[in-house]
């Protein structure tokens, strides 16, 4: 192929820190870092090409061949799922799924189906599985801690990092349901097409990632 091999990033925070660990393997990622509003952006001396993207997106992107690599969090991986090989994971980006519920009420007690409020309904849907738990599950987009205060479920599942928001609206973690962090995804075909350049690549993500 003629093309560079060409990685989708998302957008934002796993954006810098994806940056950030490319220039720590030496390449130069001028081009990103003064981007403007352009979204594909050349990395010159690496044979590669940067597409940004919001995180649904990127594994759109990588799932159909358009991108052969791609960053983004394990729980888009997991919301989503898809077609695509998990390579490596990175490390950054570092958090949890946690089920929360208003402080000192009783989640599991009781015979009566729980609601619970999230952005992430399959994630939720499969964690109650495992554990052979029938509840009622409500889509929020917004601030799914506003669920429980409102009356509107019983708890919540999100993402936590330090827990602030959730003490600051009097809800708290009673279970962790998984841990999350940035992961390198790979095209399925990429993987066989371009065998040598991904393994090599991962190769330079894997000596240079914080351990």
């Amino acid at each position: 192929m003629n093309r560079p091999l060409r990685i989708a990033l998302t957008k934002g925070r796993l954006e810098k820190d994806t940056v950030g660990l490319l220039e720590k393997i030496g390449y130069d990622c001028t081009a990103i870092r003064e981007k403007g509003r352009k979204l594909i952006l050349p990395v010159p001396d690496g044979n590669l090409e940067v597409v940004l993207a919001k995180a649904n997106d990127v594994i759109t992107y990588v799932e159909h061949g358009v991108c052969d690599m791609g960053v983004v969090g394990k729980d888009t991986i997991m919301e989503m799922q898809g077609k695509f090989f998990e390579l490596v994971d990175i490390g950054f980006g570092g958090c949890k799924f946690a089920l929360a519920t208003k402080k000192g009420s009783k989640f599991y007690g009781g015979f009566d189906v729980k609601t619970v409020a999230t952005k992430y309904p399959n994630i939720t849907r499969r964690f109650f599985e495992s554990k052979g738990m029938d509840v009622d599950i409500i889509k929020i987009e917004g601030s799914v801690e506003l669920a429980p205060l409102l009356e509107l479920a019983d708890g919540i599942v999100d993402i936590v990092e330090t827990g602030t928001t959730l003490k600051e609206n009097g809800l708290e973690v009673i279970e962790d349901v998984c841990p999350i962090s940035a992961r390198l995804i790979v095209n399925m075909v990429s993987m066989k097409m371009r065998q040598q350049e991904i393994e090599n690549f991962v190769k330079l993500v894997e000596e240079n990632i914080d351990k």
